[in-house]
């Protein structure tokens, strides 16, 4: 037996559960970073705003997953939705004020001259101020990303929809510690590789943050 066997019962390759597991975490990131970009840039405009959509996505966030499982059984079923809408949910958390703390990081004098170049709101908020918030926002992407990546494992609780973390369940059920290895290491590798590409991506997307800095050092 090999180290990345997969049981036959699960009617999956190795490649195929890692395609799985990675399509059941990013998609509830790009989902909630979707949600999150317009939500922010309202709580920006409407300060009051911001603390009451905060402590809501926090409330929500205190729920333990399997128990948001549960809950969406009833409306869902056993099927890749009851995790996505539980991990998109848990993203908003990191994700708001991520944004939020990135775009008010941006001068004044900057919107200002934006605005005098005829700039309306929605085109200074995605040609100025967001590009601007790119640290900030990948930051909250990097933590939102290696979360989701961890917590899809949990969905194998409700029924052979946690991706990797099936072969957790196969462990036990198999008395087959390498499965349990398999799972664990393979987790962590695509989180440390999801990590660093967004590295990369920020760095792609802020050379002028690369450059201020080599200067900065000479």
């Amino acid at each position: 037996m090999s180290f990345f066997h997969v049981p036959s019962d699960l009617q999956n390759t190795w490649w195929g559960l890692v395609g799985w597991h990675l399509e059941l975490a990013l998609l509830p990131v790009l989902f909630g970073f979707l949600i999150a970009l317009p939500l922010a840039q309202v709580c920006v405009r409407l300060r009051w705003l911001y603390p009451p959509v905060l402590g809501a996505a926090t409330v929500l966030y205190a729920i333990p997953s399997l128990a948001f499982f549960v809950v969406l059984i009833n409306w869902t079923g056993l099927s890749d939705t009851t995790v996505l809408i539980p991990l998109t949910v848990y993203s908003l958390v990191v994700l708001i004020p991520a944004v939020v703390d990135g775009v008010r990081s941006v001068p004044e004098d900057t919107r200002a001259a934006a605005t005098a170049m005829g700039f309306g709101p929605l085109r200074r908020y995605l040609e100025v101020e967001l590009p601007i918030a790119v640290p900030a926002i990948i930051a909250g992407l990097r933590v939102a990303t290696v979360s989701s990546i961890s917590l899809v494992s949990v969905g194998m609780l409700i029924g052979n929809q946690g991706a990797l973390g099936n072969l957790l369940q196969d462990a036990n059920n198999y008395h087959r510690i390498v499965y349990a290895w398999d799972a664990v290491l393979t987790i962590a590798v695509l989180g440390i590789l999801a990590d660093l590409a967004l590295v990369l991506l920020r760095r792609v997307l802020t050379p002028w943050a690369a450059r201020g800095g080599r200067r900065s050092g000479r």
